[in-house]
This record gives C-alpha cells, sequence and structure tokens, in this order.
C-alpha cells in the first residue's frame, strides 16, 4: 500500500481532547467523528466539518422519565432455582442465585395469568390452588410431594439495563446512576419515545447521522449473585427479554394463540438459539417483528424529516430488528453497524440489504476488553490486539464490500499508544484500497464462485452468517468455526431452513453443509424425523449433490430408527449412543492413497473423535483416524459424493481441509486462485476485460512464504510481512512462468 486515501472511516470523539481529536481524524483520513457511551462532543469538534454521528438508545435515554414512571420498565420471564421438598409445603425464595440490582419480582399484573409452578419430577403444571405469593418475593407451593422438585416460572421487571450494567462494570462507574429500559408496548412509552426523538432531533442540528443503539430490545442476559455464577444465561438471539402482560395478551388476541412461561422459559433453558425452535416461539417471533417494524420505521421517519440520516447497531438491544427476515429494507435505515471480531461477523453485515455497511472495530477503546484482560492499560498490547482482530476480518473483506469501518470507547486512552496510533492508520487505509477494489471490479460476487454451498439449520437464512453471540463466547460451536473458515474462503454461501427443503426440496446449491451436536438447531432436531427431508438430500446426493457432514449431523434421537444419523448411508458413517453396543465394529484402514480432502497442507490432526461412530461400509475412505475411530472420511454415494469430519475446529490448517473437503463433494477440486501457505489468503477482483488485480493477504503476525497457484499452476513465489497485504496484476502473472522456489 503506497497511497493515502481518506473517507470511510469513523473515530470516536471526546470533549477536552479537540487537539487529539482533530488531529487522528486527520491522521488515520477520518470522514466521521462519533460520540460513545460516556463520551460527548464540544462545540469544536461538532463544528470541524465532519460528518457527526450521534449514539441513541432509545429506551434508556431519557433516565428521569424512566424514575417517574417505575412500572413502565422492560419486564421477562425467569425460572427459579429448583428446590427439592422435605416436608409437604415448600417456601420458594424466586429471585435466590439472581441479580437483584437488575431484577425486582413483578407480582402486581399477571400472577395467576402468567406464572407457572412446576413439578418437575412429575412435569406437572400446579393449580393455582396448590400455591400461593409468600412474603418477600416467596412463593409456597401447598400439598408438596417430599423427594419432588419444584420451579416457579415467573415475571421480573429489569431495573438495571444490561449494557449499562455492563459499561458500569467494566468502567468502575462508581456511583454513576443506573439506566432503565422502558417497554414500548405501554402506548404511553412509545408516544414518549417519539416526542423525545423528535425534541433531540431539532437540539442537536451539527447531527448528520442518529446512530441508533439497536432499538427496543436486548439480547437476553441473566446477571448473577454468586461470584462464582456472576452471569446466568446469556443468548445474543434469545426472545427472552421482549415478554410483559401486554405483549402476552396481543399476543393471544391477535394469532389466537396463547404462548406460555414455559414456552419460554423451557426448564431452565430459555429461548436460546442453539435449540430448535417451536412453532409458537417462532409465532411470537414475528409477532414481535411487526410491533418492532411498525415503531422502529416512526423512529427513522423522525430522523429523515429532521434532514439526518439513520444508522442502526446490529449488537446489544437488536433483538426483533432482524436483517434476514425479508422486512429490514422497510425500516428505511441508511446504514448499519456492526461490531465484529472476526471474519463471519463481517460477512453478515455485508450480507444485509442496506445502503452502507460499516465495521465497528476491536479492540474497543476501553482499559480493558470483554474478558477483563488489559488493553489501555498497564499489561496491554493494543496495538497487537488491533492487528490481530483486523488480519482475522480482513479475510472476509476481499470476500464482500463494507463501506466504512471506525472504533467506538475513549480516545484519550490511544494518545500514550503512538504505535497503537500507526496502526490504524495502516488499517484505514489498506480498508480503503480493498473497498476500491470491489466498487472497481466487473466481477466481484457470485460470478466468480463456482462452489455454491448451502448450510442447512432448523434456523435457515434467519440465522445467515450467525449462530448466537460472538466467536470469542462460543468457542466450543462447530459450526461457529465453520463459518469462520467459509467467511474467507472463495464460495457463494447461502443459508437454508431444514423445514424448507422438507417441504420444497434442495436449493440450488452444489454442495450442503450441516454441522452440530445431536438436538441442537443447527444440527437440526427433530426435523430429521421427516422422511421428507431425509429423501429430498438422499436424491440430492445420489443425482450428483454434495454433502458435508460434521460433528453429529442429521441426528435423531437415540433408539429412533435404523440410524442414528437418518443421512448415514450418504455419508457412509453412523453413531452409536450405547444402544447398538452389542454389535462388531466394521475394521477400517486409514487411506494410504494421497486424497484430494487431505492435499494443500490440510491437517486432521486436531479433530478429536466423536463416541461411538463407526463405519458402514467398504467404500468409505478413512482419511483419519484417532483412538481408533475415523475423524475424517470421504465417500462416493450415487453419482454424488460425502464427507464427515468429527469436530471442526477453526484454523489455517483445518480451514484449508474444509475448503478442499467442500470443492471435492462438489466435484470441483482445482480452485481459480490458491496459495500453497494455507495462512496466506488469495482473492482476486477482475475488470471488464478479465484482467485485474489479485491481493494476498498474511492472516498471521508472522512472516509467511507461499507460492501462488493460478487453476493448479504456479505464478508466484511470496515473501509476505506480518499481517502483509501484495497487489499483484493478473495479466503479469498469468503471462509469465513463476520465479523458481518452493515452500
Amino acid at each position: 500500500m503506497n497511497q493515502t486515501y481518506t473517507g470511510g472511516f469513523t473515530l470516536p470523539g471526546e470533549a477536552g481532547k479537540e487537539a487529539l481529536t482533530l488531529r487522528l481524524a486527520e491522521r488515520w483520513g477520518a470522514d466521521v467523528i462519533r460520540d460513545s457511551d460516556g463520551t460527548k462532543l464540544s462545540d469544536e469538534i461538532l463544528g470541524s466539518g465532519h460528518g457527526i454521528y450521534s449514539t441513541l438508545c432509545l429506551v434508556r435515554e431519557d433516565l428521569e422519565w424512566a424514575k417517574a414512571h417505575p412500572q413502565l420498565m422492560q419486564q421477562n420471564f425467569l425460572m427459579s432455582a429448583p428446590v427439592v421438598a422435605d416436608a409437604d409445603a415448600v417456601t420458594i425464595d424466586l429471585l435466590a442465585g439472581f441479580s437483584r440490582d437488575q431484577f425486582v419480582v413483578q407480582d402486581w399484573d399477571g400472577v395467576e395469568e402468567f406464572w407457572q409452578v412446576h413439578d418437575r419430577t412429575t412435569g406437572e403444571v400446579l393449580p393455582i390452588t396448590r400455591w400461593a405469593l409468600g412474603s418477600e418475593g416467596t412463593v409456597v407451593v401447598r400439598d408438596a410431594v417430599p423427594g419432588h422438585t419444584y420451579t416457579v416460572n415467573f415475571l421480573v421487571m429489569r431495573t438495571w439495563e444490561e449494557i449499562s450494567m455492563y459499561n458500569h462494570v467494566t468502567n468502575d462507574w462508581g456511583d454513576r446512576e443506573h439506566l432503565m429500559a422502558v417497554e414500548p408496548r405501554h402506548p404511553e412509552v412509545a408516544e414518549h419515545l417519539l416526542a423525545w426523538l423528535e425534541q433531540w432531533c431539532t437540539e442537536n442540528p451539527a447531527t448528520t447521522v442518529v446512530r441508533f443503539t439497536s432499538l427496543f430490545y436486548n439480547f437476553a442476559w441473566f446477571w448473577g449473585s454468586d461470584g462464582n455464577l456472576p452471569h446466568l444465561y446469556a443468548d445474543w438471539a434469545s426472545y427472552d427479554f421482549t415478554v410483559n402482560p401486554i405483549a402476552l395478551r396481543a399476543f393471544r388476541e391477535q394469532t389466537g394463540r396463547t404462548i406460555t412461561a414455559e414456552d419460554f422459559v423451557n426448564a431452565g433453558r430459555y429461548t436460546s438459539t442453539h435449540n430448535p425452535p417451536s412453532d409458537v416461539y417462532r409465532a411470537w417471533m414475528e409477532f414481535t417483528w411487526e410491533f418492532v417494524l411498525d415503531l422502529g420505521r416512526k423512529c427513522v421517519d423522525v430522523v429523515h424529516r429532521h434532514g439526518k440520516k439513520a444508522y442502526v447497531f446490529y449488537d446489544d438491544s437488536w433483538v426483533g430488528l432482524e436483517p434476514f427476515s425479508g422486512r429490514f429494507a422497510e425500516y428505511g435505515f441508511d446504514g448499519l453497524i456492526k461490531a465484529v471480531f472476526n471474519g463471519f461477523e463481517a460477512r453478515l453485515n455485508a450480507a444485509v440489504d442496506v445502503p452502507i455497511h460499516e465495521l465497528r472495530l476491536h479492540p474497543y477503546l476501553f482499559p480493558v476488553d470483554l474478558e477483563g484482560k488489559p488493553t489501555f492499560a498497564p499489561g496491554g498490547d493494543p496495538s497487537t490486539d488491533l492487528l490481530r482482530y483486523w488480519v482475522t476480518v480482513r479475510q472476509a473483506l476481499v470476500r464482500a464490500r463494507i463501506d466504512r469501518i471506525g472504533l467506538g470507547g475513549y480516545l484519550s486512552l490511544v494518545e500514550p499508544f503512538e504505535d497503537f496510533q500507526d496502526a490504524v492508520a495502516r488499517i484505514a487505509d489498506e480498508h480503503r484500497r480493498i473497498r476500491a477494489l470491489h466498487l472497481s471490479s466487473a466481477r466481484s460476487g457470485d460470478e466468480t464462485r463456482p462452489v455454491r454451498v448451502g448450510v442447512v439449520t432448523a434456523w435457515g437464512a434467519l440465522r445467515t452468517w450467525s449462530t448466537s453471540g460472538h466467536f470469542h463466547e462460543n468457542r466450543s460451536l462447530s459450526l461457529m468455526h465453520v463459518l469462520e473458515s467459509l467467511a474467507g474462503q472463495d464460495f457463494d454461501v447461502s443459508f437454508h431452513r431444514l423445514d424448507d427443503i422438507a417441504s420444497e426440496g434442495v436449493p440450488a446449491v452444489d454442495v450442503l453443509l450441516n454441522a452440530g451436536l445431536a438436538g441442537s438447531s443447527w444440527s437440526g432436531g427433530d426435523a430429521w424425523s421427516d422422511p421428507r427431508l431425509v429423501t429430498a438430500i438422499t436424491r440430492f446426493v445420489h443425482d450428483g449433490g454434495g454433502l458435508v457432514g460434521i460433528e453429529e449431523p442429521s441426528a435423531v434421537a437415540p433408539g429412533a430408527g435404523l440410524r442414528r444419523f437418518a443421512l448415514a448411508d450418504v455419508l457412509g458413517v453412523d453413531q452409536d449412543t450405547g444402544d447398538r453396543r452389542v454389535l462388531d465394529r466394521r475394521r477400517f484402514d486409514i487411506s494410504s492413497e494421497a486424497h484430494p480432502i487431505m492435499d494443500r497442507a490440510a491437517n486432521a490432526a486436531g479433530i478429536g473423535p466423536v463416541p461411538g461412530l463407526m463405519v458402514l461400509r467398504d467404500d468409505v475412505h478413512v482419511l483419519a483416524a484417532s483412538d481408533g475411530a475415523p475423524v475424517a472420511t470421504a465417500t462416493p454415494f450415487g453419482k454424488g459424493r460425502a464427507v464427515y469430519l468429527a469436530a471442526y475446529r477453526h484454523d489455517a490448517h483445518t480451514a484449508r481441509l474444509l475448503e478442499n473437503a467442500l470443492r471435492w463433494a462438489a466435484g470441483a477440486e482445482t480452485p481459480q486462485w490458491l496459495s500453497t501457505n494455507p495462512a496466506v489468503s488469495v482473492a482476486a477482483f477482475a475488470d471488464a476485460d478479465g484482467d485485474g488485480t489479485v491481493v494476498v493477504l498474511n492472516d498471521t503476525l508472522e512472516p509467511q512464504h507461499t507460492l501462488i497457484l493460478s487453476n493448479g499452476r504456479a505464478v508466484a513465489t511470496l515473501d509476505l510481512p506480518p499481517a502483509g497485504l501484495i497487489e499483484l496484476e493478473v495479466a503479469e502473472l498469468v503471462a509469465e512462468p513463476a520465479p523458481p522456489g518452493t515452500c
């Protein structure tokens, strides 16, 4: 990169640090300055000629109004900690184990209508005649059976908004007041929010973009009272925090269906995205979308009426916004901003139907990061953190265009870190160059991706490029690792719901991919009990399609039917969960012949075995094994091909393994462009004449050496510095033989 560009960068400003703010705005090529939680922008910054983002979270902006209307806060269901009866009466402390700073029992509306008491030993819901409210937030269960376990599903009001809690604790804000989230289902709340926003827009003429910190409902985050268990439950796609008596009654009136406390509590699992959604829960989600869209669109209209643009921040209180519901464009947002730690989150942002796509990079300008590790504090190394995040995200940026990048937090923290300032300047220029290549490319996107990969789950397109939360929070989730690998690879990736395949057939893809633990929404759960689904995919592969299964793909309940994996006959492997232990296992040898899946520095060494996995046929090629069990297999099936991997964890070598597996299953083993070193990415941007630019990325913070192949032929030998980026002209690469050298 030998050219400096400007624009496409959002810088967090800070009153009292005007000189620093404006100096770094120039150094980083920023065209926009934003505020952040806990910071303000001074008149000098507002009048500097930059675009101005103002951050608003409407449901927690007006604290004084919220304190004056204490019964209008947001609510949700909780399940009490289970209590084992030792007598015929049981007293249950409803909030035992929960944070009493966050939750207050809501016992004035809907107790008899919505609360439930369960005998969890029998599964019985007790009639109201067998329980009653006790004193000081308790419920007393009568006629209990000693030895049985009892719980209460009850409504609470949240008196401290969760992101305010996090910011408060992380930054040690002491006696700063706790913010509260009001419930917009109350008509007086919705009216107040719109009036407040109207007045705010009038009083802030310098703001060019209103950056909504999402809209109305947070992802679920239950804080605890036990220091050894400070967080009880968190799910970034859960609708637990959308529940209140007004909504429950409106749902019943509008849909004719009743949704219960147990439909949300789910025996303490809550509405986790990792569990397949019930029909009534999906109906609740759609019911919530309608409300959020109606009020959200009115908010956007207010902003536009004042001549400002409206952007929305996808994280935090995004629930109900649903960018892949098919209705997101109806809001009229001018831009979407997404906080990213990794590549698949960048791909999520890029896939949304909105004019401008912006990423907020990490590290956030806080003293410590989300895991409590020092960043802009003694012992921190923010420059290394920044570059590590950047090379991870950058792999995705060369696959899908992002219009803007930026930072958030307290700019003053970077003042002593000159090397961090240099690193930001570097990545700002790199992003602008990558964006320019996308804009000038005549054939970026699907046209250059011959292999179409369809990821199939219980959620389908609604969870495009996402599962639940950020990569650092779900390190054990195999599908999240798969998505991270796919985000940096040259495939056309789409997402499909298993129920839709059962009713409509396999979509137009070359390879289907199913990954996850048995019973999870990612593997599919009960969807695999539908013979239409199994038949559709079996015929798809038999007729020449590809299938890649990871972990426990297509798993059905143990002991149900002929196979544990519904697609076992296609995959060539199945799992014994204990019900087939008396049956002998087929012996196998690890394939001695070189296989394309294990080529090009692919590595299955880190893949551990799935308990009870067994080979079904002699035509199954076992490519790798662990503890005597197959962990990577390749199997012909009719005219098609199937691959099984026992587990998946993203790194450069397993990503190459996945890439090879998908290409082999699709019958397209030779990519157009390839680096022989898996730690180096290659992306081509073709112009109208078929020429263009090849971008080569070092995806590590160590020097790397590689050969570049074009359709299997070596065309360049390169040495890349840490996090390096090199541009090569296609015409020069394909016209001349590669210089000597090997990796």
